[in-house]
């Protein structure tokens, strides 16, 4: 949920036209979460993503669920660590990383969805990387505010392993 949020914040501020639609399975902790985010020039007609460009899953069942939707000529962006299957299809771009592992080397775990998120943003680059750095610090804040230099690092790791793995992309 949170890479969508920074995704959508980041949009608007740039002047973009955003949406941000959370969906949680009936077993909210713990349990399988999704979020469909549109960042557009253009106003938005319908928040509902049926054949959405991109998905990022974190996990086998989002695997199973969203690389069927995605659209032709769309990008798949898989954490490897997790999932072992590939995509059986041609007609899309996926990326597979390593991230759980790398956001274990950063120190833990719980930034996978960052260097996942870095990943997207080399990708696809629908908003500023410093917008989306500008949006860690509005959602990070308090006692959550000395995780923005490790997200920071996390999401930049998923950047800069597009940049040197040309063997992820399948």
């Amino acid at each position: 949920m949170l890479v969508g949020e920074l995704l959508a914040h980041a949009g608007m501020d740039e002047g973009k036209e955003v949406t941000w639609l959370p969906s949680y399975g009936p077993e909210q902790r713990g349990g399988t979460a999704n979020c469909a985010v549109v960042v557009a020039d253009e106003p938005i007609a319908s928040p509902l993503l049926t054949e959405p460009q991109s998905a990022i899953v974190f996990n086998r069942q989002s695997f199973d669920k969203f690389a069927p939707l995605v659209a032709k000529g769309g990008l798949l962006i898989v954490d490897s660590t997790l999932v072992e299957s590939r995509c059986d299809r041609s007609d899309i771009e996926t990326v597979y990383i390593p991230a759980t592992d790398i956001a274990s080397e950063l120190g833990n775990s719980k930034f996978t969805n960052m260097v996942l998120l870095g990943v997207y943003l080399s990708k696809v680059g629908p908003v500023r990387l410093d917008s989306v750095f500008g949006a860690l610090e509005v959602y990070l804040t308090g006692k959550k505010s000395s995780l923005i230099e490790v997200n920071r690092r996390a999401i930049q790791a998923g950047i800069d392993y597009v940049m040197t793995k040309s063997d992820s992309v399948g």
